[in-house]
């Protein structure tokens, strides 16, 4: 995207922190256009993007660790403003001279940070002496780099906040970033907007605007084809193109007999009835059932629905010859997580299910309107177009579909049972009015079966297991904490209506250890 939309720019090193992509996150929701690149970033790439203030994230390491991650010495010397958090912090100080040394006593979560003086700019507009922040250290810097001033300490650090006032280098020891540091967003805008400068263009309007203008030069007169899911994603990426190129767009649909109950016919109705989209249903179901026989394992499991998907979506894409683009809703915390972990450490912990295999089977170039977004910018200009909310803020629905909510070998009488009672539990939340409050549920399949009591007559069926939880990022989770009475209904709810079931349970384990979904 051109300058003339984005605006100011503002560029986030990356130290492998796992809050990296929620600083950019809370950067663009100020209006500011911002990008994620890696530590090892050159000089000259740096200048290229041309930002106007650049932040330093934190990661795991250690700065006392021999060939511990830093950045280009020359950075400090761009005259661009710098903020560094947490490990950006204490990288500053010991690239530009300062000493940092192992915590006697590590900091983790809730601290009371003193102000010892507002000259640095950072905490304008914030009244106390001593506010709330979230640490998340064991290293602290404990000498400054020359020309450095303090601006802050907790009890457990004595340099919580530092800054060069000439250089215009700043250092927080703490997470801004993050809810638990209810003053963050002002901490971040007084950087960006004060200290930076930056005039925000980033909005909804002026992106839109931009995306359709960029899709009609690159497509022109030709032909895309998008595969839809019915997600967010693909939903949105479906209704920009339409507004771009209307009926030189044409969607298929893969339904793989793993959706919500009645979901297929919802998103038929949605793109074809309501925007009018070109849609073609493939009901493919038999076939993912058949390639999924005797398969178990997780893993396995994941990586034959995806399989499947190419080859149907292939099938179908090679029956259109006039076909010239292929188009996809990559956003960019895809882009991040594709381009690989900074440090090279990166364990797998599940694989995605994408259609990130189709550009090479099918030989065509790829268009991605959504690449430089985060989900809830996706969502924002989801509702600009006007697709319906309970689309774009419906909770988050794995690619393999229930085919990773039911444990063990899929069958298509526990795809029933399990659509039914997930039905149920949905239903119930948004009577009750708990779907907006939880960030996401859904029931879970055991392939195991439990004795039970239908009036004089004994019952041996499955169980469900229902699992709602609370999250702010989705890399922690805690359940949600739903009434007894509430999760009393959906049980008998379930057992009543759903004859195969005979006992229901609530998952209330936490993320970490456990995941949010089961499989």
């Amino acid at each position: 995207m051109s300058q003339d939309i984005i605006g100011d720019r503002i560029l986030i090193f990356d130290f492998g922190s796992q809050y990296t992509q929620l600083i950019a996150r809370r950067v663009r929701e100020l209006g500011i256009y911002c990008e994620i690149y890696s530590y090892k970033s050159t000089i000259t790439s740096i200048k290229k993007f041309n930002p106007k203030g650049i932040i330093l994230s934190g990661g795991p390491e250690t700065v006392k660790q021999k060939g511990s991650p830093k950045v280009p010495s020359k950075l400090f010397s761009l005259n661009i403003p710098i903020l560094g958090i947490c490990y950006g912090m204490q990288s500053i100080a010991q690239q530009m001279g300062g000493k940092v040394k192992l915590a006697s006593k590590r900091e983790f979560g809730h601290a009371k940070l003193r102000v010892l003086n507002k000259a640095s700019g950072l905490l304008k507009g914030i009244t106390k002496n001593s506010i709330n922040v979230w640490m998340s250290h064991g290293d602290q810097v404990v000498s400054l780099p020359k020309g450095f001033k303090t601006f802050a300490k907790t009890n457990n650090s004595p340099i919580a906040g530092l800054f060069h006032p000439q250089k215009k280098i700043y250092g927080l020891q703490f997470h801004p970033e993050v809810t638990h540091t209810p003053q963050g967003k002002q901490i971040l805008k007084n950087f960006v907007g004060d200290i930076c400068d930056c005039k925000g263009l980033w909005n909804s309007k002026n992106i839109i605007s931009k995306a359709v203008a960029e899709i009609r030069e690159k497509v022109g007169s030709e032909k895309v084809l998008l595969g839809l899911s019915g997600g967010v994603d693909s939903a949105v990426v479906a209704a920009l193109l339409s507004k771009a190129i209307g009926d030189q767009l044409t969607c298929v649909f893969v339904d793989n007999g793993l959706l919500r109950l009645n979901e297929g016919d919802q998103v038929m109705d949605t793109f074809k009835s309501k925007f009018g989209i070109k849609v073609k249903r493939v009901n493919a179901g038999n076939q993912f059932l058949k390639d999924l026989k005797g398969k178990i394992d997780p893993e396995h499991k994941r990586k034959a629905i995806g399989k499947t998907f190419i080859d149907v979506f292939l099938k179908e894409a090679k029956k259109n010859q006039k076909i010239k683009w292929l188009a996809q809703g990559t956003i960019y915390p895809d882009v991040i997580e594709s381009a690989g972990n900074t440090n090279g450490t990166a364990h797998v912990i599940k694989s995605h299910h994408n259609v990130g295999g189709l550009p090479d089977y099918l030989k065509l170039p790829v268009i991605e309107p959504l690449k430089d977004l985060f989900k809830d910018e996706v969502r924002k200009i989801g509702l600009e177009l006007g697709l319906p909310r309970e689309i774009l803020f419906r909770h988050p629905f794995p690619g393999p579909g229930l085919g990773v909510r039911i444990l063990g070998e899929i069958k298509r009488e526990y795809i029933r049972i399990l659509q039914l009672a997930d039905d149920i539990f949905i239903r119930e939340l948004v009577e009750e009015g708990y779907y907006d409050k939880v960030s996401q549920a859904f029931a879970v399949f055991l392939p195991v079966k439990s004795v039970g009591v239908v009036g004089d007559s004994r019952r041996y069926e499955y169980v469900i297991a229902l699992r709602a939880v609370e999250t702010i990022d989705f890399m922690t989770a805690k359940a949600a904490t739903l009434p007894h009475s509430f999760l009393e209904k959906v049980s008998n709810r379930v057992m009543n209506e759903i004859p195969e079931v005979s006992r229901v349970t609530y998952d209330i384990s936490s993320k970490p250890p456990a995941t949010i979904e089961w499989e």
